[in-house]
């Protein structure tokens, strides 16, 4: 009898179960929103097992918690959970298990793994049991269920955990069904937003009754121009005549769209008229693709449609503009053949100043047609994208300075007063580019402004950018026609241009934006003038430092350490670089980041350079001859790379030394003291003797055997740098910087020629050599003081 009660009280217990799960499941199928399954999913976990806590966290593709969701605290309590510093471990850790589980005390276990703990509400005591189960969905774990905190503070018990892990089972169909709900109405309202932003009308016709099921936007707009007032989209369609490419004419309301669209034409890329009778008419680009069922029958008609007028517009636009590049190419070639056929062939002969005449017509019309041409292959360059600009620090001031000058040798009879602040930060700009910019801007003020009235032009500091602008005292410009100032082919006025082609804004636009730049233009209406405004960056945020005159690298202050920059993307080779210049008696700079380093290299002004080869976005070669234009400092390249060509490619950049990895930090300190020497001592006091060739640095003398030689000064330099240098090859870049000044190599050919003609002064034969020597490739070397072998 005790065994048969107990059966029934288990049988009991089991339908309890059962009818709980049930109805927790039915519960959470009542919707498909996303928020509301997973908050419904929570509540029924907390029925159940009796939790006062519940916690859901949904993976991504990779098992990581992407998704979190409590029941039972407040926002502040739950927000506090998962913002706790490393709790993503947490949930990891627990996400990690495989099988349900049950823990007595959650808190004591994060503790004795060595886990951050959570703050839990205020509410639990000292121990907070928890249960959690998978989420699992064909196999695959897409979330975790955990509850926590049992009614009345007993633990959980192992029917709790049973119960939990079946209705994970059951949750998990509903969550991913709710979930693939949520992702397609997603999929679908991104679907419908880009249809109805789209510049192409869209409409979807049912072919049973030919009306229109959809439409977006631009469909609309295109119907609103043939739509009456207060009319109806099926009353257009009863009106609407459709005139064919091949000149076809088709009523709808003679012909029914049902009856066209059930014959399942497919139109691509036609272009139709579409009228109404009063006499409103559109052309439009029309591509139709019927949708059919799976036997074959028409059930509805995709059909996009492109408002053809802006198109129409464009070409005749076009023609005009090529009507008047025509008409601007044949004036100065009526002049310069008049004066050709005058000359040539003069009514009667022609004094001296009358033939001056002549030519100084032709020489004009050629300027003339020589900027037209200019012009038109700059809008071209512009159009494929390849105009090409070489940005360099620039002074404002001298830019404007220069835009002045070659606008009144041109004849400009205005007034400019250029208005600059002190302190102006210098520009990343190609300067030719830019005056192009600012005489396109000047002849434009000019234009529309009378001689009596001046110009202005300033700039000003406007973030990371220098504004210029350019000011006249002009007719002004409508607030219509504004946005059109600078698009081709729209000449504003064009009678008022001057025989200006209507080119130049849209030439400044293109250039101004190669530079990373923009441009605007802004007036407060016909006769108050019009200022154009265009940014240009500054040049520190390029990673320069406002020029003053080339800085040289200049040698450490007496009782001062060295600064030496290290710039290596590899954490742990900076820190070894940076241990070795500090234990070497140096001061470490370091930078991992190419655009680090150039701000360094100008506001801290190292003496030399630690560099390594590859760096990310720029190779180190590359960013040797940024540095060089900062300052003029030692570089060695410190890499893993020792291949010949790469050693011979760095010298011939012009870097001082290069150091092959591993290396011993006695060998680096060595190499970093002899360079600084060398670049900062690099003519020494003690004359240089070599068998009969003697140089006194002192007297800057010469002599060979006792008589002196007769040498020029780029002779005496280039001999005096090989001599201080004496025993280390020296690369072509290297002596065109220190010989020739010239930054970032130039041609060698001035270089050869001093070097044989010195060589000849010296008695030096090329090809069995005893005092300098050529390095194939790379530069020359001057064999080490004392006697020769």
């Amino acid at each position: 009898m005790e065994h048969q009660a107990r059966l029934a009280q288990e049988n009991a217990a089991l339908r309890e179960l059962v009818s709980l799960l049930s109805e927790a499941s039915l519960r959470i199928n009542e919707s498909l929103d996303f928020d509301a399954v997973l908050q419904g999913v929570l509540e029924s976990a907390r029925s159940l097992t009796g939790a006062r806590y519940g916690v859901i966290t949904l993976l991504d593709g990779a098992e990581h918690p992407r998704e979190f969701l409590s029941s039972g605290m407040t926002p502040e309590e739950a927000q506090r959970i998962w913002d706790t510093p490393d709790g993503m471990r947490i949930f990891e850790y627990l996400n990690g298990l495989p099988e349900p589980l049950r823990i007595p005390d959650l808190l004591g276990l994060l503790r004795s793994l060595g886990l951050p703990g959570i703050q839990p509400p205020s509410e639990v005591g000292p121990a907070l049991p928890l249960l959690a189960a998978p989420v699992l969905h064909r196999g695959a774990k897409v979330g975790y269920i955990f509850a926590a905190g049992k009614e009345g503070g007993s633990e959980f018990t192992g029917q709790d955990q049973e119960t939990l892990a079946l209705f994970a089972s059951q949750a998990a169909l509903v969550i991913s069904n709710s979930r693939r709900f949520r992702d397609e109405q997603r999929a679908r309202a991104e679907l419908e937003t880009l249809i109805n932003t789209s510049p192409v009308g869209v409409v979807v016709f049912d072919a049973s009754t030919g009306e229109p099921v959809s439409f977006n936007r631009e469909a609309g707009r295109i119907a609103d121009k043939l739509l009456s007032p207060g009319g109806t989209a099926e009353q257009l369609l009863q009106d609407l005549t459709v005139r064919r490419s091949d000149g076809r004419r088709v009523s709808l309301g003679e012909l029914p769209l049902v009856r066209l669209l059930n014959k399942g034409e497919t139109l691509r890329a036609e272009e139709l008229e579409l009228s109404v009778p009063d006499g409103r008419s559109v052309s439009v680009l029309v591509n139709v693709t019927p949708m059919r069922s799976e036997d074959g029958e028409v059930k509805s008609a995709v059909a996009t449609v492109q408002d053809m007028t802006p198109l129409g517009e464009l070409e005749r636009l076009r023609a005009e503009f090529l009507g008047m590049v025509s008409h601007e190419l044949r004036g100065p070639l009526t002049s310069i053949k008049g004066s050709v056929t005058t000359l040539l062939n003069p009514p009667a002969p022609l004094n001296p100043t009358e033939m001056k005449q002549f030519y100084a017509i032709i020489d004009g019309q050629v300027d003339r047609m020589y900027r037209l041409i200019s012009d038109l292959l700059d809008v071209a360059r512009i159009d494929a994208g390849e105009l090409v600009v070489s940005p360099e620090p620039t002074d404002i001031a001298a830019l404007t300075g220069e835009a002045r000058r070659e606008f009144v040798s041109r004849g400009g009879k205005h007034n400019v007063h250029i208005e600059l602040p002190e302190g102006l930060p210098w520009v990343m700009s190609d300067r030719m580019r830019l005056i192009q910019v600012l005489g396109n801007l000047l002849a434009n003020a000019a234009r529309h402004s009378p001689e009596s009235s001046a110009i202005r032009v300033n700039a000003e500091r406007d973030g990371v950018h220098v504004a210029v602008s350019v000011h006249n005292e002009g007719r002004g410009i409508t607030a219509e026609s504004l946005p059109l100032l600078f698009r081709k082919f729209s000449r504003i006025d064009a009678e008022d241009q001057g025989g200006d082609t209507g080119l130049g804004l849209a030439i400044c636009k293109g250039i101004v934006e190669a530079h990373g730049g923009r441009i605007w233009a802004e007036s407060d209406g016909l006769g108050l003038g019009a200022r154009f405004t265009f940014t240009l960056p500054v040049v520190e945020e390029a990673g320069y430092v406002t020029p003053v005159g080339m800085v040289h690298g200049s040698a450490p202050q007496p009782g001062s350490r060295a600064r030496i920059l290290a710039v290596d993307d590899d954490p742990q080779a900076l820190r070894f670089l940076r241990d070795v210049v500090a234990r070497s008696g140096f001061e470490p700079i370091v930078a991992s980041d190419p655009e680090d380093a150039l701000r360094l290299m100008v506001n801290e002004k190292p003496h030399l350079v630690l560099l390594d080869l590859m760096l990310p976005r720029v190779d180190g070669m590359e960013l040797t001859g940024q540095m060089r234009r900062i300052a003029d400092v030692p570089v060695i390249f410190v890499s893993a790379y020792g291949q010949d060509h790469l050693v011979a490619k760095a010298f011939e950049l012009g870097a001082d030394d290069y150091v092959v990895k591993p290396f011993s930090a006695t060998e680096l300190a060595a190499r970093i003291g002899a360079a600084l020497r060398r670049r900062h001592d690099p003519e020494p006091l003690t004359p240089y003797v070599l068998g009969d060739l003697v140089i006194d640095y002192r007297e800057r003398l010469v002599t060979l055997a006792g008589s002196p030689v007769r040498l020029t000064a780029k002779e005496y330099r280039l001999l005096a740098e090989l001599a201080a240098n004496a025993g280390r090859t020296l690369p072509y870049g290297h002596l065109l910087e220190r010989v020739w000044d010239q930054w970032g190599g130039g041609d060698v050919r001035p270089m050869r020629t001093a070097m044989r003609s010195l060589r000849r002064k010296l008695g030096d034969d090329a090809d069995n050599p005893t005092y300098i020597f050529t390095e194939t490739g790379i530069g020359y070397r001057m064999a080490p003081a004392g006697k020769p072998d």
